[in-house]
């Protein structure tokens, strides 16, 4: 048996999305690892808000823990749509009408805005650019946040959706619709990476 677990988290959460609940010996048994090794990467996991432990009483003895992804974990494990994304993307550049192109665009950056309105918080424009950006990192997409100038600049140091922003840029227009309906301020977006730009940036209009 193996004394180190992989630095990479994936066979773990994947174990997890695959069987529901296990206990530390089952994990260890299942990935061949030590059950000291299972033990830390659940501790930082749970830390990480991606596991759940809960307590299971069967007749006598001590009770039991088995260990569960989190809503987090499982939108962080199994959630690649990359395909079907592309798929329906292509079916919207299909759309002649401009007007309708656009009005459905809106709509789909507002249904984004209400998944995630909840947790964009703060009572100054700032604060709730850096809950934005803050958000956008815990689904592995780093944001930057300058407070520098007058307005704050919002840069995207890596793109939500690359294989939709190569195929087509007007995902990068609705990325800026979805950042004005968050922050309820019209947004524009200043550099983009498909003109050679090294990153996005947003500001506010």
């Amino acid at each position: 048996m193996t004394t180190q677990f992989p630095t990479n988290d994936s066979p773990l959460l994947d174990l997890l999305r695959q069987r529901d609940q296990l206990t530390v010996a089952e994990m260890a048994t299942a990935l061949d690892v030590t059950a000291t090794a299972i033990r830390q990467r659940l501790n930082r996991l749970m830390g990480q808000e991606l596991v759940e432990r809960c307590v299971v009483k069967g007749g006598r003895g001590r009770p039991s823990h088995r260990y569960m992804l989190s809503e987090k974990g499982r939108r962080s494990s199994g959630a690649n749509f990359a395909d079907l994304a592309i798929a329906l993307w292509e079916e919207v550049r299909e759309i002649e009408d401009p007007q309708i192109r656009q009005g459905l665009l809106q709509r789909l950056a507002r249904r984004m805005a209400e998944k995630y309105e909840q947790r964009v918080a703060g009572e100054t424009l700032e604060q709730r650019i850096e809950s934005l950006a803050e958000l956008f990192g815990e689904r592995n997409i780093p944001f930057q946040v300058d407070q520098a100038g007058a307005l704050p600049v919002l840069t995207a140091l890596a793109c939500p959706y690359p294989d939709l922003a190569q195929a087509d840029r007007t995902v990068c227009s609705m990325e800026k619709m979805l950042f004005s309906e968050l922050l309820g301020e019209r947004i524009r977006l200043t550099n983009c990476r498909l003109d050679g730009e090294q990153c996005c940036t947003f500001e506010v209009n």
